[in-house]
C-alpha cells in the first residue's frame, strides 16, 4: 500500500465573482507523478497554492505527513535581487562541498550553464532568473515537489533535461511530483497520473497526456450529447497521437485497442497532398529562397551560409537553443532583417503573416472592442469546405460571447494570443511564421489552434519550445547549430542527440570550473571572441583516446547485435520473446547512433 504524503479534504475556495472549488478532496502518495491540466482560469494555480499552503481555503483542511519536505516553484520567485546567482542556488555551502555533489553539478549544468555565476539576480533577464529559481529548488532535498509552469523560458534541450531529471530524481515508489504545464510532451514524458481541473472539481485520469486524451474521449463519448464540438476535437487529437507519434502511444499505459476503435472513422489530421496543391495555386512554385545567407551584428556572427529553399505548402519547425538565431532566421524570411552576406529571394505572390511574442499586431487596436475589430475583417473564412464568420472562429478558439464586448487591452494573455492568431488568418497570408505561439495558451486552446492550422493551405514556419506542438503541426524540422541551418530527419530526438554530442561530457564540469574560478579570480576574465580557436595538441590527444574508447564500445555493441539476431532467429515462434528482443535491438541501435555521433565529434577535433 502506497504511503500518503499529503491529503486534502472538502476544500472550498471562492472569490467575489465565482466559486473556484467546492468540497474537493484528494491525496498525493509516494510515487505519484501528477500533471494538472485545465483551461486558464479554472483554478490550477489556486489548487497548487492551497496544497502548498500559500492560499488559504475558506473551509476544508490539508494534512501533510510528519517530516515531509515540500518544495514549491510558483509562477513568481522570492529571489533576492542583490544576491549573486551562485549564492541564490547553493547558499553559503563551501565550493568543495557542492562541487563534489554530482546531483548539484547536474542541476547547475542542466539549467544555468550559460548564466554568469557571480552576476546579481536583479541584472538577469526574466528567463535567466526563472532558471536560477528552478535550479535553487532542485538542488534541495525534497519528498514532494510542486512546479507551476516550470518549462517557461526553457528551450527544447532544457525541457528534455528537466524531464529526465524528474524521472530519475526519486525511486519509482518514492517521492511525489505535482506539475502545472501547457507542455503536453512534458506531461506525457513525466506524469503517471493527470488531474483535470474544471467546473469546480478535480477529475483524476490514469497516465500522462496521451492516456488522458483517450480517457477523456471515452468520457465524452459516454456522456455524449453536451460537448459534441470538444469531443470531435479531442478525437482528432487522439487520431494524431495514435498515427503520428508511435513512440508515445506504444507505452503500455495507452490502451491501443480502445484507441483504435475510437478513431476508426477519423480521417488523418491533414491531407498534405491537397494542402500542397492549394498552396501552389495560391503561391506559385517560388516562395522564399535563402542562398548562402548570413547575418552578423558587428563582430558577432549569428547565422552563416544558410541555404534554404522554402516550398509552397511546406510546414517546417525550427529548433535551436536560446540565442541560437531562430528569431533572426525568421527576420531573414520575413524581410525585417537584411542578410550581411548572400541573398534572399521572394516570390512575387508571397503575402507574409507573422505572429510574434510581443502582440505587436494588437498595439494599434488596444482601445477597440473585440466586436469592432471583427467587424472590420472579411466576412467569412473557409475551413474544411465550410464558411465560418469571425465570431464563430473566435468561439471555436474558446472565446465566450461576453468577451466580444471587451476592449483588446483588457483581454488576458491567452485571449490576446487567440485574437492575434485569428486576425492573422483572416488577413489571408500564404506564408505564416509563428514565434512561440504557445505562450499564455492552455492545452485545450492549443488543440483548437492546431485544428485551425491543420486546414490552412499555405507555407508554415514555427519556432517553439513546445515539442508537442512542433511535432503536431509541422511535417519536418530544421535545427540551427553553430549558426548553420541543418535538416534533422529524426526530428527533436535527432536534434537532442546532436546537441548532446556537440556538448560532450564537459558541460557540468565547465560550469563548476566557472563557478569556483570566480572565488579566486573575481569577475574579470579573458574577453570573449567570435573567432573559433584552433584545437591544441592536448585536446587532440584526448580526442584520439576518446575515439579509441568509442571504437571498443562500438565493437561490443556490434557483438551484442549479432547475439540478438541469433536469439531472434531461435525465438521466431515465440512472439512475446521476439517483441522483447526487438525492443532491446532498438535500444542498441540508439546507443550505436549516439556513439557514432560522439566519434564523429572527436574526429573533427583530431582533424
Amino acid at each position: 500500500m502506497a504511503t500518503p504524503l499529503l491529503g486534502a479534504e472538502s476544500l472550498h475556495l471562492e472569490y467575489p465573482t465565482r466559486v473556484v472549488f467546492d468540497s474537493v478532496s484528494l491525496g498525493i502518495e509516494e510515487g505519484d507523478r501528477i500533471g494538472l491540466v485545465g483551461r486558464n482560469g479554472d483554478g490550477k494555480s489556486s489548487l497548487l497554492g492551497m496544497l502548498a499552503g500559500t492560499i488559504a481555503p475558506q473551509s476544508g483542511r490539508i494534512t501533510r505527513r510528519g517530516g515531509v519536505r515540500f518544495g514549491v516553484l510558483g509562477q513568481t520567485d522570492d529571489l533576492d535581487p542583490a544576491a549573486t546567482v551562485g549564492h541564490s542556488i547553493v547558499g553559503d555551502r563551501p565550493d568543495h562541498e557542492w562541487a563534489g555533489d554530482p546531483a548539484v553539478r547536474d542541476v547547475i549544468g542542466g539549467l544555468v550553464s550559460d548564466v554568469p555565476w557571480d552576476a546579481r539576480v536583479g541584472e538577469l533577464s526574466g528567463g535567466q532568473r526563472r532558471r536560477v529559481a528552478l535550479a535553487a529548488l532542485l538542488v534541495g532535498e525534497w519528498d514532494l515537489i510542486a512546479l507551476d509552469e516550470p518549462t517557461n523560458h526553457l528551450d527544447v534541450e532544457g525541457i528534455s533535461w528537466l524531464a529526465e531529471h524528474l524521472k530519475r530524481r526519486w525511486a519509482r515508489t518514492s517521492g511525489g511530483l505535482l506539475v502545472i504545464t501547457h507542455d503536453r510532451w512534458f506531461l506525457d514524458e513525466v506524469c503517471t497520473e493527470t488531474w483535470e481541473v474544471h467546473d469546480g472539481i478535480v477529475e483524476p485520469f490514469e497516465g500522462g497526456y496521451a492516456a488522458y486524451v483517450l480517457q477523456r474521449v471515452e468520457r465524452d463519448r459516454i456522456a455524449a450529447a453536451t460537448e459534441q464540438k470538444r469531443q470531435n476535437l479531442m478525437r482528432k487529437e487522439l487520431a494524431w497521437l495514435r498515427r503520428g507519434a508511435p513512440a508515445r502511444t506504444s507505452k503500455p499505459k495507452f490502451r491501443i485497442d480502445a484507441a483504435n476503435q475510437l478513431i476508426e472513422d477519423v480521417p488523418p489530421v491533414r491531407n498534405p497532398i491537397e494542402l500542397q496543391r492549394m498552396a501552389v495555386a495560391r503561391l506559385g512554385k517560388d516562395v522564399i529562397d535563402l542562398e548562402d545567407a548570413g547575418v552578423s551584428f558587428g563582430d558577432r556572427t549569428i547565422l552563416r551560409n544558410i541555404t534554404w529553399r522554402i516550398a509552397p505548402g511546406e510546414r517546417t519547425g525550427i529548433l535551436g537553443a536560446n540565442g541560437a538565431g531562430k528569431s533572426t532566421l525568421l527576420g531573414l524570411v520575413a524581410g525585417t532583417i537584411a542578410p550581411t552576406s548572400g541573398r534572399v529571394k521572394r516570390g512575387k505572390t508571397v503575402k507574409f503573416g507573422f505572429l510574434d511574442q510581443q502582440f505587436s499586431q494588437l498595439a494599434s487596436i488596444g482601445s477597440d472592442r473585440v466586436r469592432e475589430v471583427l467587424a472590420r475583417t472579411k466576412t467569412t473564412f473557409t475551413i474544411e469546405g465550410r464558411d465560418h464568420t469571425p465570431a464563430q472562429l473566435l468561439e471555436r478558439l474558446g472565446f465566450a460571447r461576453e468577451h466580444l464586448s471587451a476592449r483588446v487591452d483588457d483581454l488576458s494573455g491567452g485571449q490576446k494570443r487567440r485574437l492575434q492568431l485569428l486576425l492573422l488568418l483572416l488577413d489571408e497570408p500564404n506564408v505564416i511564421a509563428l514565434d512561440e505561439p504557445t505562450n499564455d495558451v492552455d492545452s485545450d486552446m492549443l488543440a483548437a489552434m492546431e485544428d485551425l492550422l491543420d486546414s490552412w493551405p499555405g507555407t508554415l514556419i514555427v519556432i517553439s519550445h513546445d515539442r508537442y506542438l512542433l511535432e503536431r503541426v509541422t511535417d519536418q524540422q530544421y535545427a540551427i547549430l553553430d549558426g548553420r541551418l541543418r535538416h534533422v530527419p529524426g526530428g527533436v530526438d535527432e536534434y537532442l542527440r546532436l546537441r548532446a554530442a556537440q556538448a560532450g561530457t564537459t558541460g557540468a564540469r565547465d560550469v563548476v570550473a566557472q563557478a569556483t574560478a570566480t572565488t579566486t579570480k573575481g569577475a574579470d576574465g579573458p574577453p570573449s571572441s567570435s573567432v573559433e580557436p584552433s584545437v591544441d595538441p592536448a585536446t587532440q590527444r584526448e580526442a584520439r583516446k576518446a575515439m579509441a574508447r568509442i571504437e571498443k564500445q562500438l565493437a561490443k555493441v556490434a557483438a551484442r547485435e549479432d547475439r540478438l539476431h541469433h536469439e531472434m532467429a531461435e525465438a521466431v515462434h515465440d512472439h512475446t520473446r521476439l517483441a522483447q528482443l526487438n525492443a532491446t535491438l532498438g535500444e542498441l541501435a540508439e546507443e550505436k547512433e549516439m556513439l557514432e555521433l560522439e566519434w564523429l565529434e572527436c574526429a573533427e577535433l583530431v582533424g
